[in-house]
Parts: C-alpha cells; sequence; structure tokens
C-alpha cells in the first residue's frame, strides 16, 4: 500500500486512479493536532485494515495533481539519521568533503530536527550564507510502525511499518566553521521526505531498493540498500537501544558516494522503485 499525507495533512491511499481519502477513519482532531495524523493512523492501523482495504477499492479517487503532498510522516517523535553508511561515502568524506572517519558501527546515530522536513515537489531552500557549500545525499527513510525498545536486530523489521524517500541537505563544514551536525542538517526545508510511505507488505526486505538522485536530470547517486554498513535491522536495534522508538518515528538511512553541491535554479530528484520519486526545485530562501 502506498500512503500519503496531503493538504492540511489529510491522510490517503494512493492507488492508480488517484488518492482515496482515509482521514475520516481516524478520531477527528483539532487543527494543531493534524500533522500527528499520521502517527496515529500508524499507531492503529490494525484496528483500522479492514475499513482501509474498503476505501481503497471504493468510492471517489482524488487527482494526485491537485493535492499538495506533504512528508508522509510528518511529526516524527523522533527523526534519526546514520553518519557514513556506505563505504563509498565514506571514502570521499575523507577525501574532498571533509577530514576525518567513523560509520554508525562507532558514531551512532544524530539528530535531525523534525522541522526541516518538506513535502517530495517543495522547494529546497538553501539560507543567504554565501561562502559555505551546501550538498545532495539521497537517503532511504524508515518509518517506525508499533513501539520498539531494546528490540534485537533479528526482530527489528517486525517493528517497522513502510519505507520512503529522504533528501539529507547538508551545509559542510570549514577548517574553521565546524557547526554540530544536527544544526547543519536541520534547516527549514532540508529533509523532503515522500512521495509516499510504502508499506512493508510491498517491501518484504529493504535491502532490494536501490537509491538514485539527479540533478537537473545527471544520475549524481546511486546506492543499493544491500551495502549499508549497518543495515536496516541494525539501526532500528539500535536506536531502540538509547530511547524507545514510537509509531511514525523516522530513521534516515545514510547517504552512498556521489554527494556534491547544489545551486538555486538547480532541480533534484530522488527516487527508488517502488516508492517513486522526488522533484525538488532548489531556491534561495527568503528570510
Amino acid at each position: 500500500m502506498r500512503l500519503v499525507t496531503f493538504d492540511e495533512y489529510r491522510i490517503g491511499a494512493w492507488e492508480t486512479d488517484g488518492i482515496h481519502d482515509l482521514t475520516d477513519l481516524l478520531e477527528p482532531v483539532p487543527p494543531f493536532a493534524a500533522p500527528y495524523r499520521m502517527n496515529a493512523f500508524i499507531a492503529g492501523f490494525e484496528g483500522l485494515r479492514e475499513q482501509v482495504q474498503a476505501r481503497r477499492m471504493s468510492g471517489p479517487a482524488i487527482d494526485i495533481e491537485a493535492v499538495r503532498l506533504r512528508a508522509p510522516s510528518p511529526r516524527p517523535r523522533n527523526f534519526l539519521a546514520a553518519p557514513r553508511n556506505y563505504v563509498d561515502h565514506g571514502a570521499e568524506m575523507q577525501g574532498s568533503l571533509g577530514s576525518g572517519g567513523g560509520t554508525p558501527k562507532d558514531l551512532g546515530l544524530f539528530v535531525k530536527a523534525s522541522g526541516c522536513l518538506a513535502g517530495p515537489t517543495d522547494d529546497v531552500e538553501l539560507p543567504p550564507i554565501d561562502d559555505r557549500r551546501f550538498d545532495h545525499e539521497g537517503e532511504l527513510g524508515v518509518v517506525i510502525g508499533r513501539a520498539a525498545r531494546g528490540v534485537d536486530a533479528d526482530h527489528a523489521l517486525e517493528h517497522v511499518f513502510g519505507y520512503t524517500l529522504v533528501l539529507d541537505a547538508t551545509m559542510r563544514m570549514t577548517d574553521t566553521l565546524r557547526e554540530e551536525r544536527t544544526m547543519r542538517k536541520s534547516f527549514a526545508t532540508f529533509s523532503p521526505s515522500g512521495p509516499c510511505l510504502v508499506t512493508t507488505d510491498e517491501i518484504p526486505d529493504p535491502a532490494d531498493l536501490t537509491i538514485r538522485l539527479w540533478v537537473d536530470g545527471d544520475l549524481r547517486q546511486e546506492g543499493h540498500v544491500r551495502d549499508l554498513i549497518v543495515d536496516v535491522p541494525g539501526l532500528v536495534a539500535m536506536a531502540s537501544s538509547v530511547l524507545e522508538l514510537e509509531p511514525g518515528d523516522l530513521i534516515a538511512t545514510g547517504t552512498p558516494a556521489g554527494v556534491g553541491p547544489i545551486h538555486p535554479g538547480e532541480v533534484i530528484t530522488v527516487g527508488a522503485e517502488p516508492i517513486g520519486r522526488m522533484r525538488l526545485p532548489v531556491i534561495r530562501r527568503a528570510w
């Protein structure tokens, strides 16, 4: 199943004929709580499964071009990410992109602010800092389906609800300016996600996925998830050993080699089948 969050944080199933709105299957919420609907939907999915299946097969569909897609899980309580989780990306970081080393095996995970999430067709807004380099990093996103606390890798995928795409845009350090990773990767709009959330019944083994990223049609990154240094089960186990993961939480699995600079006026495309593609114009931020 392909799920989307759209317009004012409504929830839908994306079928061949368009989006089938599932929002009214949940209890009504005040406007301020609307961004958290997907968390509640995921947490209660087993009880809604039959109604969801019926809705997918009936009722009018909304044209996908008529809605604004949001990040599929727009308000994760925990948004975590893996640094240098491909050998080839680690090698390029030690070369032209920075110094030092390490992988999630010894660095662990880092936190990204959930406020930097954006939709799969939104602009990536680069702040007006002329002397800094901004880079693209295409990644797989893992969305948690049920609470996970201290789970082992052998059972970690039982706690995953599905998969999406994430762009991890990054402001690079310099020799003298070396902000924390969380700050450099958490500017507003720096993590578009989508276009949908594909449930695990359609992706039983995330290692089969291939993540690709283009800039203005030029293929810059191509990474096979099977080549992760710490695989998806290992990342979920690692995160759950630190804190309890909750439905809707998001883990970005790391980016392959090919990371490069982005500039206003360019268009980034991130894709993986069967998740789909994000198309992300890059602009200069107005504030």
